[in-house]
């Protein structure tokens, strides 16, 4: 385990001093040594920066990509609520377009309904105006032939009476018309 209130710097090292003693350590080798862990020291620190800074932006990103994903699950939530809202007021106003269509279709019928019996009313007051005029017509010609039937049988008789040449008497009915 290391002791984390222990901390030794490249400087540390470098200005470190060993105790000297009878048949103690080669100097020049111990200070080579120590140089060479000083420089360790000072890569290893440059080392644990880089790290810390690259462990920061790791972290910053995460966030930022924590955010995003929170963001666009909410944005996803709320288009699934708004289409769920979209696809019921789509189903009501479509209910209501139906509704509509249909009374529109029954009022439509009726009045086809009413039209028809307008023109079925018309036509039959046509067809007793057309009865009555032929009735009329009838009346007319019957009448207008019995004149005629009436003119010739007087004319016959005129005829045999006054002779030839005297105009006949029906001819004077046909003037009064």
């Amino acid at each position: 385990m290391i002791d984390e209130t222990f901390h030794l710097t490249p400087l540390d090292v470098r200005r470190y001093e060993f105790g000297t003693a009878m048949r103690g350590y080669d100097r020049e080798r111990v200070d080579q040594f120590r140089e060479q862990v000083a420089e360790e020291l000072e890569r290893l620190a440059r080392v644990n920066q880089d790290l810390d800074a690259k462990a920061k932006s790791f972290h910053e990103q995460l966030r930022a990509f924590r955010e995003r994903d929170k963001a666009i699950n909410e944005a996803l939530i709320s288009a699934q609520q708004l289409r769920g809202e979209i696809r019921e007021q789509a189903e009501r106003e479509g209910q209501l377009i139906i509704r509509e269509a249909r009374a529109d279709a029954d009022k439509l019928m009726e009045d086809s309904r009413a039209e028809l019996r307008r023109m079925q009313d018309q036509l039959g007051a046509l067809e007793r105006s057309r009865r009555a005029y032929l009735a009329q017509i009838r009346v007319m010609l019957e009448r207008q032939l019995t004149e005629i039937n009436a003119a010739e049988q007087a004319t016959s008789n005129d005829g045999e009476r006054d002779g030839a040449g005297a105009a006949p008497s029906w001819m004077g009915s046909l003037v009064k018309e």
